[in-house]
């Protein structure tokens, strides 16, 4: 007689949001591990009950202080490579934003320094980001 075994995994989601003006975009550098200390996108788990978009807006909201209805993010794509999160494996749905240049920012919750950085001179980012951002600039 043959036996099956299923193998599962625990699989994370998340959402992120590029959030530009002009020519830049709006980055947290990262407070804790994985990756503390470095640039990377707004985002964060959805909550129980909650859609990605609605995750996406309330994520930016608290990390970066910009308020953005959730009905005004457009999707950009969704990220799920099994390595992309040291963690485990997470899988984002990312959403983009304009706001005009005068939006002001400040850091919260898991951010320890919010900034807005020229697309065209990027820090070194965590996870997959730069990846992300470059899908959001080539969509619009």
């Amino acid at each position: 007689m043959t036996t099956e075994t299923e193998t599962f995994e625990t699989i994370r989601y998340t959402a992120d949001t590029v959030t530009t003006n002009g020519r830049r975009v709006l980055l947290i550098r990262r407070g804790w591990d994985p990756y503390v200390g470095c640039w990377a996108l707004p985002g964060g788990h959805v909550d129980i009950g909650e859609t990605s978009r609605d995750a996406a807006a309330r994520e930016l909201a608290e990390e970066t202080g910009v308020r953005v209805a959730a009905a005004d993010l457009r999707q950009i794509g969704t990220w799920d490579q099994p390595d992309r999160d040291p963690r485990g494996r997470y899988i984002t749905v990312a959403y983009h934003a304009i706001v005009p240049d005068d939006t002001p920012i400040v850091a919260g919750d898991d951010a320890a320094d919010v900034r807005w950085w020229p697309l065209d001179n990027l820090p070194q980012l965590a996870f997959d980001h730069a990846d992300i951002i470059r899908a959001a600039i080539h969509a619009q």
